[in-house]
Parts: structure tokens; C-alpha cells; sequence
């Protein structure tokens, strides 16, 4: 394939409207992701749902997602990266809309997978357009404006969530938070097209987007993700197997399509780069145990302490303003200090867990406030904006802008599926210990321990690459000397 250089447009760049652009739907994105959870009551209660339509619901979206990010992001590096941000933000806002007005069960997970579509599609051209506009310690500032993003949008999710429903009542108020993206989505689309620079590419031949390849890597994802989203037979386990199979298949026909002088969905190449591997190995230990840490707390204070789900939902609120406030530490040291800054926040992490396990017994005996989580959860957070950026900048930082879609949907598939597995894996050992018989704060302590393990899975992951950061910091002044 041969391709003509991207047209870029001759107004303006400013970066700071750039960024504001980017940043929006990403925060409609994750908002989507943590306000379900509050509504998923008051959605059952009004549509009549079963279990299994309330799990799609949440799988659907997170399974849409996954699978989109590497193919989209590959569409985005080779045919321009702004018009695929603008059709994504145009069908989440698409499937918020439909949600909104779901008759439904069916008819809300289609939308809630419509929502996933968006996200997918528009994820990877976010980081993309980052990595193309932004440079050095830019960058790593848009990347620490990212993190922010990203606790805000984890904070204010549930608190929306459980203010819509509180004013609208349970029967309008899910559906005023799917609708609530609506504006946000069209002005997102309207000022993407006056402030993002057009870069749309004219494509001299036959564009190749590797079909064959996106549809390995498809069923690749699909069969390992579905069974820790769906948690039903145990026989679906075995898609783990047809998992691994598709994911060989997968890197065997990139290589040899590359081998023959084709542009593959993604050169192997990349994952040759120990500074991007590395990111990834961390990133995905690191989400195995995070995710779940908003799970376990919630469930415990609602049905143990016997909390509202308000309640429950202010807890974690120190902890993301917490880490809006270390993202942009992050942000303006993380050149400087490289992984021993991500190391540092790793050890962060693993302290405010150890102290979520001494303090558990002492709130379910009533000797303390369940205020004291807030407390540990407020160092958990203050520990992601060291850890999840920084990663990000540091991990993207040698790949070349030109690929930065299909490497920022890598690196995010990475997460989604350490996410996916987590979720299912802790609160499963948590509900497993329950259904023996075993007290809460067995149970609740235990599924923490598994968080810790993986903590410091993820601690040792970073001082893995700290020495290959050191061996190539040395190579670097040797060459200069």
C-alpha cells in the first residue's frame, strides 16, 4: 500500500483546544463504565430485566470495546485519525441516545454495545492524536491531563449516577444518565471538526486494513474475554483454549504478511521493543487487581455494613480527587524520574491495600468509621496518578507517532482484558468464600491479599524495565562521550 503524506490543514493548532476535544469523550467513555453499576437497580426494576440481560449490559459494552481498540486504531494511523474519532464519538452518542429511550432489555444491550462500538472506535485515535500533536514534556502533560480525565470521570460517574436517579426517580433517572451524553456528544463532534487539524490521508491504491488479521485477532479477544464477562457454565472455559489457538494464528499470519511485503494490522516489531512490552506486561498485572478494588468495597459497605449505594459511591471520592492531583505530579516528573516514579506508586498502592486488610476487622466490629476506607482508598488513588500516565507516557515514548492509534489500542486492550479477568477472577473468590460460609471479613481480606500479590507482580514488572531504562540511559551517555 502507498499512501500520499497526511493532509494536514493550514489553520491554527492549539494545543490546549486539541487536548479539550480528545479529552471529552474519553470522559464519556469511562463514565459509562463506572455509572452502570448504580443504575443497574433501578434499570432491572423498571425494564424487568433477568441476571443475564443486567450482565450484558455490562459485558457488552466492555466486550465492544475490547474488541475494536487494535483494528481501529490500525484505521486511524492509515487513513487519518479525525474523522474515525468523530464517527466514534457519533456512535456512542448514538447508543447513549438509544439508551436513553430503551422499551427494553434487548433493546439496552444493543445500545450499551452500540456505546462499546463508540468507545473502541474513538479511544485510539485520542492517544494517536497525542502522540502526534504533543512531544516531550507536552506530551507527558497531555498524557497527565489524560489520567485526570480518567479519575474524574471514575469519581463522578457513580455520584451522577446516584444524583439522577435520586431527583428523576428510579424509572427516569437511568435514562436521564444515558441521555445526559447526548449534548456532550454532539458539541464533542462539532468542535472536533473546527479544532482538530484535518489529517485525513489519500490512499493512492487499494487501502489494506488486513482483514485476516483483524478477524484473528477478533476471535482471538472475543473468546478469551467472554469467559470471565459471562461467569456461567464452567465448560466455557474452554474457549481459553480456541483463545490461544487464534492468538498464535494470529501472530504467525501478521509476521508472514508483513514478510510479504504487506502492511499488517500490527507489526510484531512493536512488540519487540522492550520499553513497550514491558508497559504492557505492567499495565495489564497492574488492571488484574485494581479494577476489582471498586468492586470489593462497594459490595462490602452495601451488604455487610448495610450502606446505600450513595454512600458506598462517596467513599472513593478522596481517592480520585486524590489522583487528579498525582496525575499531574506525574505528568511533570515522569522524564525525569522514569519507572522509579512508577515503582514508587506501585509501592503506594500495596501500603493503602495493607491497610485496607488491617482496618477491615476494626470497622465490622463498629471500633472505627467505615470513613477509615476512605482513608486507605485516598492512597490507592493517589498512587494511579503515579502508576497509569506515567506508564502510558513512558510505554509510548519510543513508538513512533506515525503508529501511535494501533499502539495506544494495544496498550488499552492490554487493560481491558486484565480488567476483564480481574473482575471476574477477585470478586469470585469473594462471593466463593461467601457461599462456603466464611465471615465477610475472611472473605474481604482474602480477595485483598490476591490484590496485593498482583501489586507486587506488577512492582517487580517495573524494576525489571528500571534496569533495561538504566542499561539504555548508559548506552546513551556512551554514545555521546
Amino acid at each position: 500500500m502507498s499512501a500520499a503524506e497526511p493532509r494536514i490543514s493550514q489553520a491554527p493548532i492549539h494545543p490546549r483546544r486539541i487536548l479539550a476535544v480528545l479529552l471529552a469523550p474519553l470522559f464519556m467513555a469511562l463514565v459509562a463504565i463506572s455509572v452502570i453499576n448504580v443504575a443497574l437497580a433501578a434499570i432491572s426494576e423498571s425494564l424487568d430485566t433477568t441476571s443475564t440481560g443486567l450482565q450484558w449490559m455490562l459485558s457488552g459494552y466492555a466486550l465492544a470495546f475490547g474488541v475494536f481498540l487494535v483494528p481501529s486504531g490500525r484505521a486511524g494511523d492509515a487513513t487519518g485519525r479525525r474523522r474515525l474519532l468523530v464517527i466514534g464519538v457519533g456512535v456512542f452518542t448514538l447508543g447513549s441516545l438509544v439508551s436513553a429511550l430503551a422499551p427494553n432489555e434487548g433493546t439496552l444491550i444493543v445500545a450499551r454495545i452500540l456505546q462499546g462500538i463508540g468507545s473502541g472506535l474513538l479511544n485510539p485515535q485520542a492517544i494517536g492524536l497525542i502522540q502526534q500533536h504533543f512531544h516531550g514534556q507536552k506530551r507527558a502533560a497531555a498524557f497527565a491531563m489524560f489520567g485526570t480525565t480518567v479519575a474524574v470521570a471514575t469519581a463522578i460517574g457513580p455520584v451522577v449516577g446516584g444524583v439522577l436517579i435520586e431527583l428523576f426517580g428510579s424509572a427516569l433517572g437511568w435514562r436521564m444518565i444515558f441521555l445526559l451524553n447526548v449534548p456532550i456528544g454532539i458539541a464533542t463532534m462539532v468542535l472536533a471538526l473546527r479544532w482538530l487539524p484535518q489529517d485525513r490521508v489519500r490512499v493512492d491504491s487499494k487501502l489494506d486494513l488486513d482483514p485476516m488479521g483483524t478477524i484473528l485477532l477478533t476471535a482471538g479477544i472475543i473468546s478469551f474475554m467472554v469467559p470471565f464477562m459471562t461467569r456461567g457454565n464452567p465448560w466455557v472455559y474452554a474457549l481459553l483454549g480456541v483463545a490461544l489457538v487464534m492468538f498464535a494464528g494470529w501472530a504467525l499470519w501478521e509476521k508472514r504478511y508483513k514478510q510479504r511485503g504487506r502492511q499488517p494490522m500490527v507489526d510484531l516489531a512493536l512488540l519487540q521493543q522492550p520499553s513497550f512490552r514491558n508497559g504492557i506486561a505492567i499495565i495489564t498485572v497492574y488492571f488484574l487487581g485494581a479494577t476489582s478494588v471498586w468492586i470489593l468495597v462497594p459490595v462490602y459497605m452495601i451488604t455487610s455494613l448495610h450502606l446505600s449505594a450513595f454512600e458506598a459511591s462517596l467513599i472513593g471520592l478522596p481517592s480520585s480527587i486524590a489522583a487528579m492531583f498525582s496525575s499531574q505530579l506525574g505528568g511533570r516528573y515522569v522524564l525525569r524520574l522514569g519507572r522509579r516514579l512508577v515503582a514508587a506508586g506501585f509501592a503506594l498502592a500495596f501500603f493503602a491495600m495493607v491497610t485496607m486488610v488491617l482496618i477491615v476487622p476494626l470497622v465490622e466490629s463498629g471500633r472505627i468509621s467505615h470513613w477509615w476506607f476512605a482513608a486507605a482508598l485516598l492512597m490507592f488513588g493517589f498512587s494511579q496518578g503515579l502508576t497509569i500516565s506515567p506508564n502510558q507516557t513512558l510505554t509510548l515514548n519510543a513508538v513512533d507517532p506515525r503508529f501511535g492509534g494501533v499502539a495506544g489500542g494495544v496498550l488499552s486492550l492490554g487493560q481491558r482484558m486484565g480488567a476483564a479477568v480481574g473482575t471476574a477472577l477477585i470478586p469470585g473468590i469473594l462471593f466463593s468464600m461467601l457461599d462456603r460460609g466464611a465471615p465477610w471479613v475472611e472473605a474481604f481480606r482474602t480477595s485483598v491479599a490476591v490484590i496485593i500479590a498482583l501489586m507486587l507482580g506488577a512492582f517487580v514488572l517495573t524494576l525489571v524495565d528500571r534496569r533495561r531504562e538504566k542499561r539504555d540511559m548508559a548506552a546513551a551517555r556512551a554514545a555521546q562521550s
